[in-house]
């Protein structure tokens, strides 16, 4: 894996950058945002990865009585690659706002504006504003995990999508796409190792860096392998455990149900200008079998010794800071 970070992508296609409001809910009234049942409303579009993140984690705190949301079309209905129900919010919130009215958008009822259009801040105070202390929601940002966290979001971003989006761009030196594809390859293998010795990716306890981690996953099987050719593929897929844990994670109702799969590739077909190779005929999984209910895969048992001859690549996985990353 190489030691230096890849060089920046050129020319790739990606939607109209998202409007930044970041506004926070606090826990009283002085905070001006604070939590109260029904005040907020989520804006979302399940097309889109940060959408899609928001809806799982939603479902897993049971907020649906507590904060409803609103479900947006597929693709944008206006020129600018916004949606014209959510004009009106822009609009009341800044004033002649020049950018796309963009999903995904946390609503405040009372004063009819944006709170925040921020995935990370919306992620963050669904788990720490609104759900409770009920003991069937799992902590998804446990005390002490921040720095993992943000070192998954890291990975994510800029160590698997990154990558995969460089090794399969068109007219890119092919030494660049090999090195892009290796590098991919050595982050794919940390997690393999880490996932074969525990439930989850910070532990045996679902937390928010799981809900990154599988939706990267989805991205890398429904849009990313479809301008790799079918060799890459294969060697992504050869990670068994990786890959049960994003089927097991794909039969749990908060994952499977919120997985639109027509949607995802009629957004990425709408926006994407690149050639599809032979890997688009290899599917990893069958995502639609384990979303209906099929054989999903048993969590795996924490391993004490490495009785089975699974070593740790080279490379291993030590999560931290994205700043140290």
């Amino acid at each position: 894996m190489p030691a230096t970070p890849l060089t920046p992508l050129a020319s790739l296609p990606s939607l109209p950058s998202l409007p930044s409001f970041r506004g926070r809910v606090g826990s009283d009234a002085s905070s001006g945002y604070y939590a109260v049942p029904r005040r907020y409303r989520l804006h979302l579009t399940l097309s889109c990865p940060h959408c899609l993140r928001i809806a799982i984690t939603h479902s897993l705190l049971g907020l649906e009585e507590t904060l409803p949301v609103v479900l947006l079309p597929t693709l944008p209905d206006r020129p600018d690659g916004g949606h014209s129900a959510l004009r009106p919010l822009y609009e009341a919130s800044s004033h002649r706002h020049p950018g796309p009215a963009a999903a995904p958008v946390l609503s405040d009822t009372w004063t009819g504006r944006i709170v925040s259009t921020h995935t990370p801040d919306i992620l963050s105070d669904l788990s720490r504003r609104f759900a409770g202390d009920a003991p069937d929601r799992p902590e998804l940002y446990p005390h002490g995990a921040e720095a993992e966290i943000e070192a998954v979001e890291h990975l994510c971003d800029h160590r698997i999508n990154e990558a995969a989006q460089q090794a399969g761009q068109a007219g890119v030196d092919a030494t660049v796409r090999r090195s892009a594809l290796g590098f991919l390859l050595g982050v794919l293998g940390s997690l393999e190792w880490r996932l074969a010795h525990q439930n989850f990716l910070l532990g045996d306890e679902m937390t928010a860096a799981d809900v990154r981690l599988w939706v990267t996953l989805v991205q890398l099987d429904t849009v990313h392998r479809l301008h790799l050719d079918a060799a890459a593929v294969h060697r992504i897929a050869d990670h068994p455990h990786l890959w049960a844990y994003a089927r097991r994670l794909a039969s749990h109702p908060a994952f499977g149900r919120h997985l639109d799969l027509d949607g995802i590739a009629r957004r990425h077909h709408a926006h994407c200008r690149g050639l599809e190779a032979a890997g688009a005929a290899v599917q990893i999984l069958d995502w639609a079998v384990h979303i209906a209910g099929g054989a999903a895969a048993q969590p795996c048992r924490p391993c004490q010794e490495h009785s089975d001859g699974f070593m740790e690549p080279q490379h291993a996985l030590h999560l931290r800071p994205s700043s140290s990353a």
